[in-house]
């Protein structure tokens, strides 16, 4: 039996895992809310708000050194209000205050401590701070008395500077349109700071740490389809390929881990993010109708197993993420010695094993082993003197052991709670998989993930942001509306099916009537009846997830091709119109917008397969990689055609299944073959 907690304060009550994490600590914390800050007023103290995430190492080291301390409790409680801060739960709130941090200090990261006016106006704010003074750092004990006693002694001053920041981050906000319009050498300009930038010898871009970025690949994909540019298929594939064989993939199990602190994806922070594994799926899926390579093919469908197998709810959500440490140590449940592994597989395979995944006595990663491929197989099968055939058997046999050996250890934490951005995301690749790799049981998780948030994350047919242990809660934010909109979107184009269209279409009205800014153009990140904070922020960076912004113009445009409402594309060319001058700036900020620009620049091809689900014709339209295509799947009868113009007079030939190709307003002759098709496409 558990022995009763010595401490509980309000956090209790909470759904976020992360909140929870911090229940029993002796500070007395507060969720984000109204009485914290009334409280604040009738006592007159600052705030401090600590802000992070389940699956962040150094939140749960500061969590530890500081936030269990009791005489740090003591100071704490004494001199402020205390708020914790889910950054996934409230994105609106970590915004705000990032800012402030980032334009205060010069750097940010979580975990976020920034000390508010009751008025929840920031004054003074950092990361993360050790116990003690260490690092060039002060002690978070220094920092909690040298703010209180500011507060009360130079309070005015603080609140003047303070003002100051907000001025300058409430100008920070504000886009300016580009003058000239939108031209196709803005994307030939973006594509050169692409080659710049670009790590020949390990792929990426720039030097250590290095994230996975897969809105960059996709842009240069697309880019690479609309020019034929001899340089930017091999930036895509140079770099997916030395993803997948480095540390920050999984080889035993599948799924990206969320970044690598080096320049050659080796050793990498192990968290896995339901957002990086969603881009990152569809990216390989893309190279490998790119290219026909079956390596990304096998990337990509171990990752959505990871996913279906590890991440996936019952009622059909997917998790957010699964935690870097085990036991309190980071990486422990991924890493291996050599006699781990020569204890299960035997000798002799082991030393098969060992040389393919880079084990060794010295180890890659504090002593023990991260496993990660330096050679490919016929260099291994050579320098090992076996045949290729046999290396491989030994392989795939010695991962399923290790894997189930593995399960055996304790697992890291996982974070349940289920959030409507990033099932977006997750659902968009699911569909399009399905659609890809003829996978029905990808379409059926799909499917299933659709159903799950439409019926439990959405209050008076608006969306929800979060969903845990029954409970759903928080309005939505821009991100969530654009990413579900555009995975209802991929979903109707794969299974016909006119309900996700419609959703879809509805999630986009509500996009504009409650996001949209009437006077400067472009999405706020927060619907007109969120809670008001001190600044109203509108977000064009895609960062680690794609920003608000460039998903609703890459979402509108494709439903003004679907539907016919040309109203869709106007505001799609208003945001990609305010995004241009800064993509002009620093392009690696802006893949998923560079994306979107391909896809308005490049002539759409309006795809309608009529017949029954799953013929010929219908698999050959997914054969090969055209991003720039909107497809519409219906049986011979076309009711819809009132509803999508494109379904308007179709109709079968010779009651065979029949494929209607047009682009730009133009359209080719009906086919009723598979080969048809392809010339046509």
């Amino acid at each position: 039996m558990q022995s009763p907690k010595k401490y509980t304060n309000n956090l209790i009550n909470e759904t976020s895992p992360y909140l929870l994490q911090h229940a029993h600590n002796p500070v007395d914390w507060y969720a984000w809310g109204e009485e914290a800050f009334a409280r604040a007023q009738a006592e007159d103290k600052p705030v401090l708000v600590s802000i992070g995430y389940s699956a962040c190492h150094w939140c749960h080291v500061m969590e530890h050194e500081s936030f269990e301390n009791e005489e740090t409790a003591a100071l704490m409680n004494a001199h402020f209000i205390n708020i914790k801060v889910d950054m996934e739960e409230r994105p609106d709130v970590d915004r705000i205050y990032m800012d402030f941090v980032q334009m205060t200090t010069g750097s940010g990261g979580w975990p976020l401590n920034v000390f508010l006016s009751p008025e929840k106006l920031p004054f003074f704010g950092g990361t993360y701070f050790p116990p003690d003074n260490r690092y060039n750092m002060p002690s978070f004990q220094r920092v909690l008395t040298s703010v209180a006693d500011a507060w009360a002694t130079k309070r005015d001053e603080l609140m003047q500077s303070a003002n100051e920041v907000l001025g300058e981050m409430r100008r920070v906000g504000l886009a300016e349109m580009a003058g000239e319009g939108l031209a196709e050498s803005q994307l030939d300009t973006a594509f050169q700071s692409f080659v710049k930038y670009f790590d020949a010898a390990n792929g990426g871009f720039g030097g250590a740490p290095k994230f996975p970025p897969a809105m960059s690949l996709e842009f240069l994909l697309r880019y690479y389809q609309r020019t034929k540019n001899e340089n930017a298929l091999p930036m895509s594939t140079k770099t997916a390929q030395k993803m997948a064989v480095g540390g920050t993939y999984a080889q035993l199990g599948g799924g990206f881990r969320s970044y690598a602190v080096d320049s050659i994806w080796l050793v990498p922070h192990f968290e896995k993010m339901l957002y990086d594994n969603a881009q990152l799926a569809r990216i390989y899926l893309h190279l490998f109708q790119a290219t026909k390579d079956e390596f990304y093919r096998r990337i990509a469908v171990e990752t959505l197993d990871f996913i279906s197998r590890e991440m996936t709810d019952e009622k059909g959500g997917f998790y957010s993420t699964q935690d870097a440490d085990s036991e309190g140590v980071e990486g422990k449940f991924f890493v291996w010695t050599p006699e781990e592994i020569e204890e299960i597989l035997g000798a002799d395979e082991a030393a098969i094993f060992n040389f393919y995944y880079d084990v060794s006595e010295e180890g890659n990663f504090e002593e023990k082993n991260i496993l990660n491929v330096k050679n490919t197989l016929s260099e291994t099968a050579e320098a090992l003197k076996i045949t290729p055939e046999h290396l491989q058997e030994v392989l795939e046999k010695g991962r399923e052991k290790l894997f189930r050996e593995r399960e055996k250890r304790i697992k890291p934490f996982r974070d349940e709670k289920i959030l409507t951005a990033w099932n977006g995301l997750m659902l968009a690749t699911f569909a399009e998989a399905a659609a890809i790799l003829d996978r029905a049981d990808y379409l059926e998780i799909a499917r299933k993930n659709a159903g799950f948030i439409l019926g439990n994350l959405q209050k008076d047919g608006y969306l929800l942001r979060t969903w845990k242990d029954g409970k759903a809660k928080l309005n939505a934010y821009l991100e969530d509306y654009a990413n579900f909109a555009d995975g209802l979107t991929e979903l109707f184009q794969v299974s016909g099916e006119i309900k996700y269209l419609k959703e879809a279409q509805r999630l986009a009205d509500l996009l504009i009537t409650e996001f949209w800014d009437e006077e400067q153009g472009g999405f706020f990140f927060t619907a007109s009846n969120h809670e008001e904070l001190i600044v109203r922020k509108k977000d064009f960076h895609d960062n680690a997830t794609p920003s608000g912004n460039s998903v609703a113009a890459d979402v509108l445009l494709k439903l003004a091709r679907l539907t016919g409402e040309e109203k869709y594309e106007r505001f799609a060319v208003t945001v990609l119109r305010l995004v241009a001058p800064q993509i002009r700036r620093y392009p690696q900020a802006f893949g998923r917008s560079l994306a979107t620009l391909e896809f308005y620049f490049n002539p759409t091809r309006e795809i309608v397969i009529l017949g029954e689900k799953g013929n010929a014709l219908e698999k050959e339209i997914w054969k090969d990689f055209l991003p720039n295509k909107v497809v519409v799947l219906a049986d011979g009868a076309t009711e819809n055609g009132e509803f999508i113009p494109l379904l308007k007079e179709r109709t079968l030939i010779d009651g065979k299944p029949t494929a209607y190709v047009c682009e730009n307003f133009a359209c080719q002759k009906p086919v009723t073959s598979a080969e048809e098709l392809r010339e046509q496409l």
